[in-house]
């Protein structure tokens, strides 16, 4: 089974499992395969048009020369007319959001929310990363699954997911970009587009540092912690299944093992890993749970190298690691 098609059962399976307002999903580091096939999509190149979304009301102009559209103009055009929302992130050049004329109002919520969450996450993991990237909207299923260049995928599982083009350990990435499902607009709340599109650009951000293989407690609860970072959300909020466990005194008695991320228990499990990045930026600070990060994240850990690694960065092997948090988690729930 290819690393695409892994991602998405992981995802499938949450989705179903996690089935609360948010419908947040993230199927991050998502393998996305390129050869002849997209080759055979291609279309002429239609004229496009284009707005800041800084600046709304600027005449449209054509951006057909962009090269980060062709990655996706071939796969989109077949479905009607692109249109591009321009999104300024900083100093760089703009982002891009993607989509079709019918889907402007989901085009202008997330181009709007690319420059606040791409300067959330630079001020947390920096800024050597492809933040002038690019977000898609499909139109419905299949543009979705052509996207993903999955077509097995089953219209409504997934929300969203980052992908990227396959690239060898220590190079950039290339072909990034963050897809949302044609129902996205419907199923969320503008907060709910908001903490996905800062989940999914996490995975963007930290690709090039990410080893296919490592914990999945730090990757999927790292990027749910930064997709929450500076939201004022409250504990209960963010971890309802969590929370309602807590009170009940049934603590977690380890840190998530990653089969349980594809289980039936799988919402629990993805609150559970972002309150450990949580417990680590409260407790020892950002920085620090950047540093486990780029250290645990850079290849496959064993039980014994992870063990090492909690003791480097943090102080505090696995053991007296987990029981800290086991603790943070009974303070939270006082």
């Amino acid at each position: 089974m290819s690393t695409a098609d892994q991602a998405l059962r992981r995802a499938r399976r949450w989705c179903g499992a996690r089935r609360r307002g948010q419908f947040a999903l993230t199927v991050g580091l998502v393998t996305l395969l390129t050869g002849a096939c997209g080759a055979l999509l291609l279309a002429p190149n239609w004229a496009l048009p284009t707005i800041r979304a800084d600046q709304p009301s600027s005449p449209q102009r054509q951006a057909n020369s962009d090269p980060r559209l062709q990655a996706v103009r071939g796969l989109m055009e077949p479905f009607g007319p692109i249109t591009a929302v321009r999104a300024a992130v900083g100093d760089g050049p703009d982002a891009l959001v993607v989509g079709h004329a019918a889907q402007r109002a989901e085009l202008a919520v997330l181009a709007a929310e690319l420059g606040p969450a791409t300067a959330s996450i630079s001020e947390l993991w920096g800024t050597q990363w492809a933040r002038s990237g690019l977000v898609v909207v499909a139109s419905n299923p299949s543009e979705f699954a052509a996207l993903l260049r999955s077509p097995g995928l089953v219209p409504g599982e997934v929300a969203a997911a980052a992908v990227a083009d396959p690239f060898a350990a220590g190079t950039q990435p290339t072909g990034q970009r963050v897809v949302f499902g044609p129902d996205a607009g419907r199923r969320l709340s503008p907060d709910g587009l908001r903490t996905i599109l800062r989940h999914e650009l996490t995975h963007v951000a930290t690709r090039a540092a990410t080893v296919d293989g490592a914990p999945q407690w730090l990757l999927e609860g790292f990027a749910e912690y930064a997709a929450h970072r500076g939201a004022r959300h409250r504990f209960a909020e963010i971890a309802p299944t969590l929370s309602a466990r807590l009170r009940a005194g049934a603590s977690p008695a380890e840190l998530p093992a990653d089969p349980a991320f594809t289980g039936p228990d799988a919402a629990a499990v993805y609150e559970q890993a972002w309150s450990v990045c949580a417990f680590v930026a409260e407790t020892y600070g950002e920085p620090r749970l950047v540093q486990l990060y780029r250290a645990l994240a850079a290849g496959k850990q064993t039980p014994d190298t992870e063990d090492d690694i909690l003791r480097t960065v943090l102080g505090a092997g696995r053991t007296e690691f987990t029981a800290a948090w086991r603790a943070w988690l009974g303070a939270e729930s006082a």
